[in-house]
C-alpha cells in the first residue's frame, strides 16, 4: 500500500509538472545534394493529421513523391499515434535553399537548411541502363582513420530484382553504415533512380590499399522477344572499377592516444556559474568530431579536483555521415558536488588530435569552470540554531528567500500532506507507530533485519533499493516508508534528498544525481526530529489492554 500511495503520488506530480507538449520533428535524408538530384524532407508527429499542406516548397523546389506511415504504440496503459511523412524535393537550381517551417496539426517544424552543389562529373552516361560508381572520403588517410566510402547505384529501367554487393579489402576493415538512400539523378537528360549505400572503411597498416570495385546483378523487364521466347525478364549487370588508396603511417611524435581527424570542436552546453556546498550542479558538455565514430573518442570528463566530487552521466551519442563521412556529435552531463562553500576552478577537458587534412596536431581545450560556492542547508541551519537563543523573535521571521520558496512549494506540500493523511488512516486500525524516545534519536525495530546494511554502508553502493531500506531501518519504519523517514528527518537538504530518491526510483529522476545528493546531505548522519513529550491522560484508556 506504501509504494501505491508512491506511485500515486509520483503520478499527480508528473500530471500537475510535466507539460503535454506534442512532438513533431523534420529532417533531411542529406544536408547536400547535387543539381539534378531529389533530398528526401521527413516530417514525424504524433499530431493527429491526415496531410500536411506542402504549397510553401514549391517556389524552390518540384515535388517528386509523397509517402505516410502510421505506427501506434500503448505504453503504460495510454495509445500513442504517431505519423511519419516523407516529400521528396528536386531543387530547381545550384545554392543554398531555405525549407521554410511548415504547419503541422497545431504546431509547425524548424526551418532546415539544404546545399545545392553542381552536378559532378560521373563515370557513365545516358545512355546506360545501370551503372555504379564509388566514393572515397580520403585517397591518401592515415592508419586507424575512419574514411567514408560511398557505393552509388545507378538504374534507369525498373528493377524486378537485384543485389549490390562490396567486397572489403585485405588489411583494413569495413562496415556498412546506416540504411540505404533512395532517390533521383538527371545525367544528360535521362532520369536515373539512386540507391546510396554508405561504409566506414578504416585502414590497419600502411601502404598500397585496394578496395574492390562494387558489383550489381540484377533483373528488369525485358523486351518483345524476352517475353515470346523467355520468361519476360532481361539480366542487368555493372560494376565499378577498382580504387587504390595510400595509407600513411602514424606520424612520428604525435599525440597519442592517436586520434586522426578533419576537425574537433568542443563547448559548454550548461556550466553553471554558482553552487552550494553539498548541492549537485551540473555540466553538460558537448563534443562534435568530423571523420570519427564515438568508438574512437576518448571519454569527455573534468579534471579531478580536491574539494569536490564528480558524477558523469552516460554520454548520448548521435552518429551521422556528412559531407561523405562519418560525423559524432557527443553529450554528456557532468554533475558537480562541492564539499566546502568558497571560489572553487575545475579545469576544463581537453581532447589532444591529429589534423588529417592538415598534416599537424591540433589541441581542443574548454576554460576552466569558476564557481562561487555559498554554504549548504546544514551550515545555513547549524548557524540560526547558534543564533536562536539571542534573537527567538527576529528568528522567527522568515526571511524573503524563504517566503518566496514557500510560495512556490505550498501546493505540493498541501498534495503531500492530503496523501500523508489517507495513508495514515489507512494504517492506524492495524498497527501503532512507534513513538521516539526523549533523546530524539530514532527508535530501534522490535525485529531488526539482519540483512539490511547501516546507513554508512549503504550509502557506499550504488544501489538505490538499498538505501532506502537503509533509510527505512534507521528511522525504525516498516520496510521502505521512505514518507515516515521524511516526516522524522529535521534537516531540509536530507528531506529533499529523500524526496529525490523516491522520483529516482519510480523512474522520474536521475539515479546518478540522486546518489551524489543522496552521499551529501547524509555524510554526517541523519538527523531526527526531537520528539514532543507525551502528556499524562486523566482518562482511562479507550481500549485497554
Amino acid at each position: 500500500m506504501t509504494r501505491a500511495i508512491a506511485w500515486l503520488l509520483v503520478c499527480l506530480l508528473a500530471f500537475f509538472a510535466s507539460p503535454l507538449n506534442a512532438q513533431t520533428r523534420a529532417w533531411l535524408d542529406r544536408a547536400q545534394v547535387s543539381h539534378g538530384e531529389t533530398a528526401t524532407l521527413n516530417i514525424q508527429t504524433d499530431q493527429s493529421v491526415a496531410s500536411i499542406d506542402y504549397t510553401p516548397l514549391q517556389r524552390q523546389f518540384d515535388i517528386a513523391g509523397q509517402t505516410v506511415r502510421r505506427s501506434y504504440q500503448r505504453s503504460n496503459g495510454r495509445s500513442t499515434a504517431t505519423s511519419l511523412f516523407a516529400v521528396g524535393l528536386r531543387p530547381r537550381g545550384p545554392g543554398v535553399f531555405t525549407i521554410p517551417a511548415l504547419r503541422v496539426g497545431k504546431t509547425t517544424t524548424a526551418p532546415l537548411r539544404l546545399t545545392v552543389v553542381p552536378p559532378s562529373v560521373l563515370p557513365a552516361s545516358g545512355d546506360a541502363d545501370a551503372f555504379v560508381e564509388t566514393v572515397v572520403d580520403a585517397a591518401r588517410p592515415y592508419v586507424q582513420q575512419a574514411v567514408g566510402v560511398q557505393v552509388r547505384l545507378h538504374y534507369a529501367v525498373p528493377l524486378m530484382s537485384g543485389q549490390l554487393e562490396q567486397d572489403p579489402p585485405s588489411g583494413a576493415s569495413l562496415r556498412q553504415v546506416g540504411e540505404d538512400l533512395t532517390y533521383q539523378r538527371q545525367i544528360d537528360g535521362r532520369r536515373y533512380n539512386v540507391v546510396e549505400r554508405r561504409f566506414l572503411l578504416i585502414p590497419e597498416r600502411s601502404g598500397a590499399l585496394v578496395l574492390p570495385g562494387a558489383r550489381f546483378n540484377g533483373q528488369t523487364m525485358g523486351g518483345f522477344f524476352d517475353q515470346v521466347f523467355d520468361d519476360g525478364r532481361k539480366a542487368v549487370s555493372a560494376a565499378s572499377p577498382a580504387r587504390r588508396l595510400d595509407v600513411l603511417p602514424i606520424p612520428t611524435g604525435a599525440p597519442q592516444p592517436w586520434l586522426p581527424l578533419h576537425d574537433l570542436k568542443l563547448r559548454y552546453v550548461q556550466a553553471p556559474a554558482q553552487a552550494r556546498a553539498g548541492e549537485a550542479a551540473s555540466v553538460e558538455i558537448e563534443v562534435i568530431a568530423d571523420g570519427a565514430t564515438a568508438t574512437q573518442l576518448p571519454p569527455v570528463a573534468l579534471a579531478d579536483t580536491p574539494g569536490v566530487q564528480l558524477f558523469a552521466d552516460p554520454p548520448q551519442v548521435d552518429e551521422q555521415f556528412v559531407d561523405g563521412r562519418p560525423r559524432s556529435i557527443l553529450r554528456r552531463r557532468i554533475a558537480i558536488v562541492p564539499l566546502q562553500a568558497g571560489a572553487l576552478s575545475i579545469a576544463g577537458p581537453r581532447i589532444e588530435w591529429w589534423d588529417a587534412a592538415q598534416g599537424v596536431a591540433r589541441t581542443a581545450m574548454l576554460p576552466s569552470l569558476q564557481l562561487q560556492v555559498a554554504p549548504g542547508a546544514a551550515a545555513a541551519t547549524t548557524s540560526v540554531d547558534a543564533a536562536a537563543p539571542a534573537g527567538r523573535a527576529g528568528a522567527d521571521a522568515p526571511s524573503g528567500d524563504a517566503a518566496h520558496a514557500w510560495s512556490r512549494r505550498w501546493p505540493w506540500l498541501l498534495l503531500a500532506a492530503a496523501l500523508l493523511v489517507v495513508l495514515a488512516w489507512w494504517r492506524w486500525p492495524r498497527a501503532r507507530v512507534p513513538a521516539a524516545d526523549a533523546c530524539g534519536d530514532a527508535p530501534s525495530p522490535e525485529a531488526p533485519a539482519a540483512r539490511i546494511p547501516s546507513l554508512p554502508d549503504a550509502l557506499k553502493r550504488d544501489d538505490l533499493g538499498v538505501i532506502a531500506q537503509a533509510l527505512g531501518a534507521a528511522a525504525g519504519s516498516h520496510g521502505e516508508d521512505l514518507d515516515a523517514v521524511r516526516q522524522r528527518l529535521d534537516d531540509a537538504a536530507q528531506v529533499e534528498a529523500v524526496m529525490r530518491l523516491q522520483a529516482a526510483r519510480w523512474g522520474s529522476g536521475d539515479a546518478a544525481s540522486t546518489l551524489a545528493v543522496l552521499r551529501a546531505a547524509f555524510a554526517k548522519g541523519p538527523r531526527w526530529r526531537k520528539a514532543a513529550p507525551a502528556s499524562t491522560s486523566l482518562l482511562p484508556p479507550l481500549y485497554p489492554e
